[in-house]
């Protein structure tokens, strides 16, 4: 029997979840973000036969932040080949947290371990087609509309602002990579890409549908037309198993067990084969940098369903 969420059972979960509101802390380090109501919590499941269920604050919107690393990386991916790609950042977990340069020093070729990680998502993001930030940028956009088939989905420039300002562990990355031939061309240039990539806006329902056409093999839910290549939407899937939920993610494989991808806005996508898209939202985080309420809604989502492609 096909599984599918009900409207009742995610306004059950949604009034279970709103107990944990209160717990975290909402990210203050990107200042534009620190003024995010904790309160403001949704769910969304986008099923493959088309159907959307969802509820908390469906209509308001967030920044995807480190989501947008699974979106650079299959478009990156997709301009490059698997074979560029990988020469220059890693397929393995890392324990150390999404931040940290220690890896870059410690490992040879001085290459990021995965894409995930900020130095790995950096090297991705230099690695999409385009001669400006504006239009590597707008060609991201132009994928995230097709994903989403919503044309109207724009970054915020005050989030994208606060980000570029305060991105002083970015841009030593950066630097380090560039050093070691990782990455190429103006630091500067490329910190305006990521902030923005970073900043890009969404509601609920869209970010579910986004991940259920990575559920989805990379087909479009309605049309079925292969918006990514299977191959490339599985490499995809496949970095959020491993390296999505951050250095939680193996803690989170045994309680949710689905290939999931959280930022720091407090949003998490996740993508199940035969199953669909799910996005999650809570802007208070725990000390691994995941969404309180998020974890909690994945966890009743996965056990409720038996979703665990464990």
């Amino acid at each position: 029997m096909q599984k599918k969420v009900s409207q009742g059972m995610v306004d059950e979960w949604i009034e279970h979840v709103s107990a944990f509101t209160q717990l975290g802390k909402v990210a203050d380090y990107i200042p534009a973000l620190e003024k995010q109501d904790r309160e403001n919590i949704a769910i969304g499941v986008y099923h493959l036969d088309g159907e959307c269920v969802g509820a908390g604050k469906t209509e308001n919107t967030f920044t995807i932040q480190s989501i947008s690393k699974v979106l650079a990386l299959a478009l990156a991916l997709m301009d490059q080949g698997e074979d560029y790609v990988f020469a220059r950042v890693g397929k393995e977990p890392s324990g150390d947290p999404f931040h940290s340069i220690a890896k870059l020093e410690t490992t040879n070729p001085s290459k990021p371990l995965n894409p995930m990680i900020n130095a790995g998502a950096l090297a991705v993001t230099n690695m999409i087609e385009g001669t400006t930030p504006d239009e590597k940028v707008g060609r991201l956009l132009a994928f995230v509309h097709e994903l989403a088939n919503d044309h109207s989905i724009q970054y915020d420039q005050e989030i994208a602002n606060s980000e570029y300002e305060t991105a002083y562990l970015n841009r030593s990355l950066a630097f380090f990579m560039k050093q070691h031939h990782v990455i190429e061309g103006s630091i500067e240039e490329l910190l305006d890409t990521y902030t923005k990539q970073c900043a890009i806006e969404v509601n609920i329902k869209q970010l579910a549908r986004i991940g259920a056409v990575f559920a989805n093999e990379g087909k479009d839910i309605e049309s079925g037309r292969q918006i990514i290549p299977r191959q490339l939407a599985r490499i995809c899937k496949t970095f959020m198993v491993t390296c999505g939920m951050y250095d939680a993610s193996g803690s989170f494989a045994i309680r949710v067990g689905i290939p999931a991808k959280s930022g720091v806005s407090g949003a998490v996508m996740g993508s199940v084969k035969d199953f669909g898209g799910i996005a999650v939202f809570g802007p208070a985080l725990d000390e691994k940098g995941n969404s309180v309420v998020g974890m909690q809604l994945l966890e009743m989502l996965s056990s409720r369903l038996e979703l665990s492609i464990f």
